[in-house]
């Protein structure tokens, strides 16, 4: 389990559009604000964001931390600054920038 527990990677559980069956990604990630970052190299056509366009709701686990949430793919005319924000991220942390920016808000309510 140590490359669970690493905090290399991010798991990303989205429900499945057609299924409505759980699926899981491991994938690179950022994080600033309270708030985590992807950038998807498939852009719109990766099956993990079309799953998170018909159903925002996630679960995250990242290092020892689990948490579900709301995603959403950023739009780069409507938000440019989350748009660049996370492409700047991308670039100081994996010297890479190209992708789909897609954020994931963490809930505040406490899990029950």
């Amino acid at each position: 389990m140590q490359r669970r527990t690493s905090g290399e990677f991010l798991y990303l559980t989205t429900t499945g559009r057609v299924s409505g069956l759980p699926r899981e990604i491991e994938i690179w990630y950022l994080e600033a604000n309270s708030r985590y970052y992807l950038l998807s190299e498939g852009g719109r056509k990766a099956n993990w964001v079309r799953n998170i366009e018909k159903n925002a709701r996630v679960k995250v686990s990242v290092g020892k931390r689990a948490f579900a949430g709301t995603a959403r793919v950023v739009d780069e005319k409507r938000d440019a600054k989350t748009y660049a924000l996370a492409h700047r991220l991308g670039k100081q942390k994996y010297d890479w920038d190209s992708g789909l920016p897609v954020e994931i808000i963490p809930d505040t309510s406490p899990p029950g």
